[in-house]
């Protein structure tokens, strides 16, 4: 059986949502990012324990159809931003690149994702981007420019044009206010 779950987007995910199950008595076959593979069928009893179980670390099991695809390009776009998964031809954009992956026209995809999230593919994006930048950041190993580059911008003038337009601080600014935080990455 397959179970499409939200929030997880790190390792630290995967072991909570992996650790949950298993102490439920269930048979985990296969995991990653939003999606569990097991061996045991579910009762109506028993998927409200799990409900429980994933809703108590933060997790919601997805049963609606349209939810588990934008979950899934939520999941394709944190691969390729946050954890550099490099399954994106660095020649194909976005658009493309999801309307490989998920097997629908982007216009659909588009609609479906910005009606369920309220914000469009690109400010996701864009969103998932900045969260990066901050981390960089503050981790001060990379420049301006290097992060840039990273991140497939043109320019380290674009990304900090972009970075003050999200957070309303340049990149210098928020570097040297260590005070500010950054967001989780289901909170982006």
């Amino acid at each position: 059986m397959k179970l499409s779950i939200k929030n997880m987007v790190c390792d630290r995910c995967i072991k909570v949502v992996r650790d949950e199950l298993e102490a439920l008595g269930l048979t985990v076959e296969q995991i990653e990012l939003g999606n569990v593979q097991i061996s045991d069928e579910l009762s109506a009893e028993s998927i409200s324990r799990v409900k429980e179980r994933l809703h108590a670390n933060g997790f919601e099991l997805l049963e609606d159809a349209r939810l588990v695809l934008v979950e899934y390009m939520k999941k394709l776009i944190i691969d390729e931003v946050q954890h550099l998964k490099a399954r994106k031809p660095t020649q194909m954009n976005f658009s493309d690149y999801l309307s490989e992956k998920c097997g629908y026209e982007y216009s659909y995809l588009s609609h479906l994702f910005s009606s369920v999230t309220g914000q469009t593919i690109e400010q996701y994006i864009i969103a998932q981007k900045i969260e990066k930048v901050k981390e960089w950041l503050s981790y001060g190993e990379l420049s301006l420019s290097e992060i840039a580059w990273r991140l497939g911008y043109s320019s380290a003038a674009h990304l900090g044009n972009q970075f003050k337009k999200v957070t309303g601080l340049t990149p210098g600014q928020y570097k040297k206010d260590a005070g500010l935080t950054r967001k989780t990455l289901d909170q982006v």
